[in-house]
């Protein structure tokens, strides 16, 4: 009974966030799905130093899906990798409950670390398309790292990380609703910062065009006092 629970809630994650889903038996056809249940048996060999063998799991998992879980990475509740191809989730990696990944993701380190090399994923966590998440830090509950986004640092909790390097763009300290999956809406901060020195700049010729008609006006001014003193 545990194990048919546990399918149908894995099943009842993927329905949730998917709305390309028509009906539940594509649920079993998702490299997600088939992802993380044999996760879940390679993790446990894994906790019993049976270490070759989770490995061969996941390998071979990884091969027939295209997502890459070592299986000493620790998984909360309700994992949802959409797409997957791509994925990797390293050994030290540690990821909290109703996580969603988008395909491309990495969960690394970055070739120095020993010990906790891979990051800490928080709760209810989105991670875009193509991010990479390089290092042993922390990402905050509730945050959202944008598409393509490279992050090398600690994430606040409810924020929003966009950019290479990634930076944290946006904290209002409200909690995304699980159903908020949108990776395209972010906040631009370079589009942001080119809209500002456009307007900066119309401003500045403004002010340059005020000022070479004011003096002109006062040369005007200067060379008519003079004709009337010669005159």
């Amino acid at each position: 009974m545990g194990l048919i629970k546990y399918i149908k809630e894995e099943m009842n994650v993927i329905m949730e966030r998917d709305p390309a889903i028509k009906t539940p038996l594509e649920v079993f056809l998702y490299p997600s799905f088939k992802a993380i249940l044999r996760y879940r048996i390679a993790h446990k060999l894994y906790l019993k130093k049976h270490y070759f063998l989770a490995r061969w799991i996941s390998q071979r998992t990884a091969r027939k899906t295209g997502i890459e879980i070592h299986p000493g990475a620790t998984i909360g509740k309700g994992l949802f990798i959409d797409h997957g191809i791509g994925v990797v989730i390293g050994e030290t990696a540690v990821i909290g409950d109703n996580v969603t990944m988008y395909q491309g993701v990495t969960l690394g380190g970055t070739g120095k670390e020993k010990g906790k090399r891979h990051p800490t994923i928080g709760n209810n966590v989105m991670i875009s398309a193509g991010a990479k998440i390089l290092g042993s830090f922390t990402i905050g509950d509730n945050s959202k790292i944008g598409a393509g986004s490279v992050v090398l640092s600690e994430v606040p909790p409810n924020s929003t990380v966009v950019g290479v390097p990634g930076r944290v763009v946006k904290r209002d300290n409200v909690k995304i609703p699980r159903e908020d999956l949108d990776q395209v809406h972010l906040p631009d901060p370079y589009q942001n910062d080119m809209t500002n020195l456009k307007k900066e700049n119309e401003y500045l010729k403004n002010e340059i065009r005020k000022l070479s008609e004011k003096i002109e006006e006062l040369q005007n001014q200067y060379l008519k006092l003079v004709k009337n003193q010669e005159g």
